[in-house]
């Protein structure tokens, strides 16, 4: 339970949008209420024609003392902040937002959230090929953690010949890799065909999406030591991971990525550890 919200309540959010899927605030009050701090954290939805204005205009609130960033507004947020840390800088991608004095400071705390859950787990990563779904801000983490990893090659898949090209363009300048491709979705059965571990990093399949980003008998040509990863945590599991867990696949979702990403991004706002079990017990009941 929240405690009251008073005059001296700071605020801390998450802008999106739409952003009333998000679970965000769930794990986060959890947490805030265990450490007894005089915070909240709320959803703003904000479209993308409004950012600018409330980058800006948020400034002024003095109470809000840092926010995160989701679909769509990772990428555009950049040339609106006052600074962005080297993590942000190299991946391209802002998620979380800090306030130091007067000026916002972005940084990214999903590459270390995404690769939380692929660290417990014993692969040789040099000989498990990416192939990563969507070109967006998400897509850009999960390229920077694959290089982390040590996959030898990155395939990303997208729908837009224009945005390909330019991920492609920003994301070799950025981390100075060379094996990163790029390539329209019509490619994808070619390529599942050699893959090591396909991302869901699109909105395909979130919520009541009925669609999934790959169909059945695309993931048929998966290889049997493949690892299907989505995202996406709502619903839990999706479509796509359950048709690959299906085939014997080992599957994770994206709750684990959020409860890690978070943690980071509450870390970075208040200074000092947070309960991560807490987060994740409130997640998983919400959830249930």
């Amino acid at each position: 339970m929240l405690g009251s919200i008073v005059g001296t309540t700071k605020i801390l959010g998450v802008m999106g949008f739409p952003v009333s899927h998000s679970l965000s605030p769930v794990m986060h009050n959890a947490a805030i209420a265990a450490l007894g701090l005089d915070y909240v954290y709320v959803p703003f939805p904000i479209a993308v024609e409004d950012l600018p204005m409330a980058i800006a205009g948020l400034k002024a609130v003095r109470s809000l003392q840092g926010f995160n960033l989701t679909i769509p507004h990772k990428v555009e947020v950049i040339p609106l902040l006052d600074e962005i840390l080297p993590i942000a800088k190299a991946v391209g991608a802002v998620n979380t937002v800090k306030r130091v004095g007067d000026r916002w400071v972005g940084t990214n705390t999903d590459v270390a959230g995404f690769l939380e859950p692929l660290k417990q787990l014993k692969c040789d990563w040099s000989q498990m090929p990416a192939i990563i779904l969507g070109s967006g801000g998400a897509a850009k983490a999960v390229v920077a953690a694959c290089l982390e990893l040590g996959c030898p090659m990155i395939h990303v898949v997208g729908r837009d010949p224009k945005k390909l090209k330019k991920f492609h363009g920003t994301m070799t300048s950025q981390l100075h890799d060379y094996n990163l491709r790029v390539h329209p979705w019509a490619s994808i059965p070619h390529l599942l065909e050699v893959a090591g571990i396909v991302v869901n990093a699109t909105p395909i399949g979130m919520s009541n999406d009925p669609n999934t980003p790959i169909s059945e008998a695309e993931i048929a040509l998966l290889p049997s030591q493949a690892i299907a990863y989505d995202l996406i945590y709502t619903p839990r599991p999706t479509k796509f991971l359950q048709m690959a867990a299906a085939r014997g696949l080992m599957a994770i979702d994206g709750l684990e990525m959020l409860i890690n990403q978070g943690a980071i991004a509450l870390e970075f706002w208040l200074d000092q550890p947070v309960p991560i079990e807490i987060m994740r017990r409130s997640l998983i009941k919400q959830l249930s």
